[in-house]
């Protein structure tokens, strides 16, 4: 009788961590990753407030560049960085971290320059 109650105690515990493992899984939410739809979704909202700047604004070049990173974060399955880096182009366009002083110029340098 001993080894009875010890089986089905052992069995009992078994059966009830089984169970256990289970539960949080159902209950809990998964934290879903960002998807390709999201970045797309944030990378436009992000160049509709870039083109609202003039062309030639430092502001408007830095957050082309940010968005640019953003699609090619995307393009290797990294949409969080692509979330980031579209976020990075929105706060530079509504802070307008870059401005030239009047009569100040961009000049970009080409790679063999």
């Amino acid at each position: 009788m001993h080894l009875f109650r010890i089986t089905f105690c052992a069995l009992s515990l078994f059966a009830g961590t089984g169970g256990a493992v289970a539960a949080p899984a159902a209950g809990v939410p998964v934290s879903e990753e960002p998807t390709r739809e999201e970045c797309n979704a944030a990378v436009a909202e992000a160049r509709a407030l870039a083109t609202s700047l003039p062309a030639d604004h430092l502001s408007r070049y830095f957050a082309e560049r940010h968005l640019h990173q953003a699609l090619v974060e995307a393009g290797n399955g990294e949409f969080d960085e692509c979330l980031d880096m579209a976020a990075r182009a929105s706060d530079e366009v509504r802070e307008r971290r870059h401005e030239l002083r009047p009569g100040e110029t961009l000049k970009v340098l080409g790679a063999d320059d």
